[in-house]
């Protein structure tokens, strides 16, 4: 699949269709925060977690099975997540993008939320989005809220914190 990124402006219909190409092939970013509410759920971190180098960044990420590049907790079978109810931020975000510049999409424009100037999209390749029979309504300022969530989280995830962790959940 590919992103086909149109303006996210007022709330969108969606309905996970479990076409299961969201699993597949992305880096799925993690927080310490992620990694700790998976690891409570009763994975253990080693399994899941793996690193990427982004310039002078070390960035957590969530494991792939190497046969299909599909995410460690994706159910081939069903297409379903088996962390769903504690899944990482990013993927609650997706099919939606949140960012501090402009794509240079037709139609964007500038969403204010709470003091911060962010431009909203949706991937129009996904096929739950304006689905024909919609499980939930996605407005704006939940995708705004849980960008920022992603934004502060990120920023404080780092190598001394993922040692503290690893400490803690060992106890």
């Amino acid at each position: 699949m590919r992103f086909e990124p149109r303006p996210f402006t007022q709330p969108v219909p969606f309905r996970c269709e479990f076409c299961l190409d969201c699993c597949r092939g992305r880096h799925v970013y993690l927080t310490l925060k992620d990694i700790e509410r998976i690891a409570r759920a009763g994975h253990d971190p080693q399994d899941f977690v793996t690193f990427s180098v982004e310039g002078n960044k070390i960035r957590f990420v969530l494991a792939v099975r190497e046969w299909d590049l599909g995410c460690v907790f994706h159910d081939p079978e069903t297409g379903k997540c088996r962390i769903h109810e504690v899944n990482p931020v990013i993927c609650r975000i997706y099919p939606f993008m949140v960012s501090r510049k402009p794509l240079g999409v037709k139609g964007e424009r500038p969403f204010q939320y709470k003091g911060q100037r962010l431009w909203l999209y949706y991937d129009a390749s996904c096929p739950g989005i304006n689905a024909d029979e919609p499980e939930t309504l996605i407005n704006p300022e939940e995708i705004a809220e849980l960008g920022l969530e992603f934004e502060r989280e990120l920023e404080r995830t780092d190598m001394e914190g993922l040692a503290r962790l690893m400490d803690e959940l060992e106890r």
